[in-house]
């Protein structure tokens, strides 16, 4: 089914592998004009962090949405659009989930538990972004938003939010607030964990940790 929430069309299915891989196939084939977002009810096989399955249990949120890079805010740093997707999509979230904070660079944590996750990439001079978040259900160690909307009008509601494209520096004030909530966790990098209670927060979202800069990790 195909519908459509102010310039972005959204393509919707009962069941895909993956929303992401379905998009980016489809954008290459050119099947699918960005701007433009596919959700479904259940997920197969999504993708996690650092390329593991992320579970997709029905009633949970399961979407990637494609944007042409002319449309995003000019100050964006694209090595932290990760960051940026996701804390609109937090903003969102909070309206019924307070307990909702983002964990750098885009985790989605429910107190102290992960609910969900961002990942980006670029297809061509497009931004393609999955988003996989527990609103329904979850399996320990998960958490869940135990929201009482379902996933379309979260989409819906989300596009319409992303597509006022608020300014970096708008969305990044507001985030370097709520950074401070992850200092007390850490993160991978090159298969490390690091933690990130000294990590300092640099204005285009990168961390100073260790002496080293680094940016969003997927």
């Amino acid at each position: 089914m195909r519908q459509r929430v102010g310039a972005f069309d959204i393509y919707v299915f009962d069941k895909l592998p993956s929303t992401q891989r379905y998009l980016v196939d489809a954008l290459k084939k050119n099947k699918i004009t960005a701007p433009a977002a596919v959700i479904c009810k259940e997920q197969a096989d999504g993708i996690g962090s650092r390329e593991n399955q992320w579970e997709g249990m029905e009633g949970n949120f399961f979407a990637s949405i494609a944007v042409p890079l002319s449309l995003l805010p000019e100050d964006l740093p694209l090595a932290s659009a990760s960051i940026y997707f996701s804390f609109l999509m937090k903003q969102v979230l909070q309206k019924e989930a307070e307990s909702v904070w983002l964990k750098w660079p885009n985790d989605f944590y429910t107190e102290s538990k992960k609910a969900g996750g961002t990942m980006t990439q670029k297809v061509g001079d497009i931004l393609v972004c999955g988003m996989g978040i527990n609103l329904k259900t979850a399996r320990e160690p998960y958490g869940t938003l135990s929201l009482k909307t379902d996933a379309r009008k979260v989409l819906e509601c989300y596009l319409k939010a992303l597509e006022k494209f608020p300014e970096w520096k708008q969305v990044f004030s507001e985030y370097r607030v709520e950074f401070e909530k992850s200092k007390g966790y850490s993160v991978h990098i090159e298969n490390h964990r690091k933690s990130l209670e000294n990590a300092q927060l640099c204005e285009d979202g990168s961390l100073l940790i260790e002496g080293k800069k680094v940016y969003s990790l997927r």
